[in-house]
């Protein structure tokens, strides 16, 4: 029986119906099923429960079944940009369960293996948490997390053959791997179809077996989020003070060090690596070996970080999928993250993806990161902007992790937390008084 379908409608024919889960591939708007999305809002089906890293953005991607009012519950780990997402979620038009990143990646994957459920220590401790069943390994412990199933899976790759084997192209994989597993049925699209025997063996990344119907997909737009370039004027956000606190972050390399930067200020910290150290860094859509942001003829709309930033490769960079980067992460193969912050605790704690009624960012990987890496360092304002203190005994916010920061770097100082809690003040920027630290810090600190 042929697997191969002339085009996206005739593809999904026969396969929806109002109230099903669908699970869709990419991460942003990068390696997403474009054909698939439009034959999927074309069709009317409604009540949709739809699963993904994120729902695209308002007029792109997953999003615009949000504008048509397909959807009722949206899976993911990112609300990000979309605005349109990010307002039925606070008007309580759309049900939300967000996912830690790793996390979402390994219950699609335990989803399409037939695994029922495992055990991680992303999010212990978290409202995502909150009435999950927990258990102790090692005196640890751990949250169990179920796996994911989807009526239908659409996903899309660089090319395929009339089998359904699937190459990806760069950080164009990234959920996609996993998604075409975890659907009862998946459909691909691809930018290039070959007949059988013409794609290498040992470079198809999903087996024909996961996928049911293909098609060559047209007019691709690839569109591209956050298009960034070596050469082009500084954003409007960058600063001598963002530059000030990404240069101290800096200092905190090692020479062999794998590391993860967060979005914002932490990004900054790769234009900084002193001369001579060698540092891999790693991004968790799926890419190691980071290289700097490429010249304009460079762009490649395949080819970006979580930020959903373009940037480049290096000598010795690998490609992978979302799984295996979040498997390096929780696994400990990290030694550093330097993440940006909304609080932080005394004791160490983070808040850093959602303030409640107000903004739903979504944890995105940072609660992977923070359970699983060796260090990990903040970066942010010291204060916010109302003045209040970032700083506190105690996060007010829905924390990211319990206990996990190490470091803090504010535009004022420095700050190390101590084992069992409490700061130590290690550093003043140039013209700042201890006074004014104390005046702008919500909790008492050593000197």
């Amino acid at each position: 029986m042929t697997k191969v379908f002339p085009n996206a409608p005739s593809a999904l024919a026969g396969l929806l119906h109002d109230d099903m889960t669908v699970a869709a591939g990419g991460f942003g708007l990068c390696g997403i099923p474009e054909n698939l999305i439009a034959a999927l809002r074309d069709s009317g089906v409604k009540g949709l429960t739809i699963v993904g890293n994120n729902a695209g953005v308002d007029d792109f991607g997953m999003g615009v079944l949000l504008k048509t009012r397909q959807v009722r519950k949206v899976m993911a780990s990112y609300v990000g940009e979309n605005k349109e997402f990010e307002r039925q979620v606070l008007s309580g038009e759309l049900e939300l369960e967000l996912i830690p990143q790793g996390t979402l990646a390994e219950r699609l994957r335990a989803g399409g293996a037939g695994i029922p459920g495992f055990y991680t220590r992303t999010g212990f401790g978290t409202k995502l948490a909150e009435g999950r069943e927990t258990k102790v390994f090692d005196g640890r412990e751990y949250v169990l997390e179920p796996g994911i199933r989807a009526d239908v899976s659409i996903v899309k790759a660089w090319k395929g053959d009339r089998a359904g084997n699937l190459v990806f192209r760069k950080t164009a994989r990234n959920f996609n791997p996993m998604i075409a597993t975890c659907g009862r049925i998946c459909v691909a699209e691809v930018e290039e179809l070959v007949e059988v025997g013409a794609l290498d063996p040992d470079q198809v990344h999903t087996p024909g077996i996961y996928v049911s119907r293909i098609i060559r997909g047209e007019r691709y737009e690839k569109r591209i989020e956050f298009r960034t370039v070596r050469g082009a004027a500084a954003s409007k956000k960058e600063s001598p003070v963002r530059e000030l606190m990404a240069r101290r972050a800096a200092r905190e390399l090692r020479d062999g060090y794998y590391v993860n930067l967060g979005i914002g200020i932490p990004t900054l910290v790769a234009n900084f690596v002193p001369p001579g150290l060698n540092v891999t860094f790693q991004s968790e859509n799926g890419l190691l070996g980071v290289g700097p942001f490429p010249s304009e003829h460079e762009v490649d709309p395949d080819l970006v970080n979580a930020g959903k930033q373009t940037v480049s490769t290096l000598p010795g960079s690998a490609f992978f999928s979302s799984a295996d980067s979040f498997a390096m992460i929780r696994g400990g193969h990290i030694d550093l993250a330097i993440l940006g912050a909304l609080e932080v605790a005394e004791n160490g704690d983070i808040a850093n993806w959602m303030v409640p009624g107000k903004m739903v960012k979504g944890p995105g990987g940072a609660m992977d990161l923070v359970a699983g890496v060796e260090r990990v360092v903040a970066v942010m304002e010291h204060c916010a902007k109302d003045g209040s203190p970032k700083i506190l005994p105690r996060c007010t916010l829905p924390i990211t992790g319990r206990g996990v920061v190490g470091l803090i770097i504010t535009d004022l100082c420095v700050f190390a937390v101590n084992p069992g809690g409490g700061l130590t003040l290690k550093e003043l920027h140039p013209g700042v008084t201890i006074d004014e630290v104390r005046a702008k810090t919500g909790c008492g600190f050593a000197t």
